[in-house]
């Protein structure tokens, strides 16, 4: 079953700033950042209960190559991305 995802205005907001951070240390870096990020928020959509609990209702996926995690919840059928 695949979720609805959301994301709060904040975490779009961080995901820019990594890129912009990112693209002043190497073209292309921060494209790859995004990339990263939102492929592993389509996976979070598809497989959420693979994450693991690390507080309350809070799940956490790392990201690959980038010092980034996705913090979620889950409510209803939709995830909700806090961070």
């Amino acid at each position: 079953m695949k979720y609805q995802l959301s994301f709060l205005p904040e975490v779009e907001e961080d995901a820019y700033a990594g890129y912009v951070w990112f693209e002043t240390i190497s073209t292309g870096l921060g494209e790859d950042l995004l990339r990263m990020f939102y492929a592993k928020a389509g996976e979070i959509s598809r497989y959420p209960l693979l994450y693991p609990i690390i507080y309350s209702e809070f799940r956490r996926s790392l990201l690959r190559r980038f010092p980034y995690a996705i913090y979620f919840t889950i409510l209803d059928k939709t995830i909700i991305v806090i961070g």
